[in-house]
């Protein structure tokens, strides 16, 4: 995480952005990097647990989990994007959206729990569910109140000092982005995830849900682009990177939020009223299934009679 004095801006600022540097920054030494790697092993001795007993698991569920789940947490945080992410605000925006809006979703669709859930000896399990039916998750859980925390937090974060001092402290901003992570999955697990969750509401109410998260991302993405004073206040003026414009910039990062957020709230509305048809097929087919056995157990009935 690159920490910026004012005071030494001129010596301890990143290179031009370019994807060369993007390249030769990359660090792989970070606390973060070490939980992903973590991570990504706990959920392949899973998969091959389960597979030792013959049990299948769905190779869709792992690459949604692997790929776009943790290699995207990996590709804004790892990669070399990280020297840039408190020298340019369109970076920070990229692995805002990235973190609270991407990642989570490919890691509910990876279904974890179930994972391990299925694998977990007796006791672990047990541990598990209780942790997952306890009252604080149910809270959290709960649409609402995820909606809420998902909502208001960009705004708490950008509008006040505490954007300010994300920048002045690397460990603060490290903060923020595992609290970006946890803030999305927070949010998407209960609406998207194939995990069994307490109080999940049905699709047409996930779906509503989804659509009036939309105009939150358009209304920060637009306050960004017009505001009149630099977010951070004078931080990103005192590095004095001639490569960069700090107003342009926030342009460019209100742009970002504001596409972003529409096109992955959208993608999320379709593939929740898809989820839905697959669910009312399902449905039909069990209960055509039901009918079927009513009409043949009637059928022997009638003909043990006659």
């Amino acid at each position: 995480m690159l920490h910026v004095d004012p005071i030494f801006a001129a010596t301890s600022a990143p290179p031009p952005f370019t994807v060369g540097a993007v390249l030769t920054e990359t660090r792989l030494d970070s606390w973060l990097a070490l939980g992903l790697v973590l991570a990504a092993g706990l959920y392949l001795y899973g998969v091959y647990r389960l597979r030792l007993r013959g049990d299948r698991w769905p190779i869709t569920r792992t690459v949604f989990f692997l790929g776009p789940g943790l290699g995207g947490i990996a590709l804004v945080t790892v990669s070399g994007l990280h020297a840039y992410d408190t020298a340019m605000l369109s970076v920070h925006m990229i692995q805002h959206m990235v973190l609270s809006m991407v990642a989570p979703i490919f890691l509910a669709l990876g279904a974890p729990m179930t994972l391990a859930l299925r694998t977990l000896p007796v006791g672990p399990r047990k541990r598990l569910l209780a942790i997952v039916h306890s009252r604080v998750a149910r809270v959290y859980s709960f649409p609402l109140v995820a909606f809420a925390i998902f909502v208001v937090n960009p705004f708490a974060l950008y509008f006040s000092d505490l954007y300010r001092f994300t920048l002045e402290h690397a460990w603060a901003h490290e903060l923020v982005h595992a609290h970006f992570i946890m803030t999305g999955c927070v949010f998407f697990w209960p609406l998207l995830g194939l995990d069994p969750l307490p109080g999940r509401w049905p699709y047409p109410a996930r779906a509503l849900l989804m659509l009036l998260s939309v105009p939150f991302h358009t209304v920060l993405g637009l306050t960004i682009m017009q505001s009149s004073t630099l977010f951070g206040g004078d931080w990103y003026p005192s590095l004095n990177l001639s490569w960069v414009d700090p107003w342009a910039d926030q342009v460019v990062a209100g742009g970002i939020l504001w596409a972003g957020g529409e096109f992955v709230s959208v993608t999320m509305l379709a593939v929740l009223v898809v989820q839905w048809v697959k669910q009312s097929e399902r449905e039909a087919r069990r209960v055509d299934r039901e009918l079927d056995r009513q009409e043949a157990r009637e059928r022997a009935a009638d003909a043990a009679a006659a």
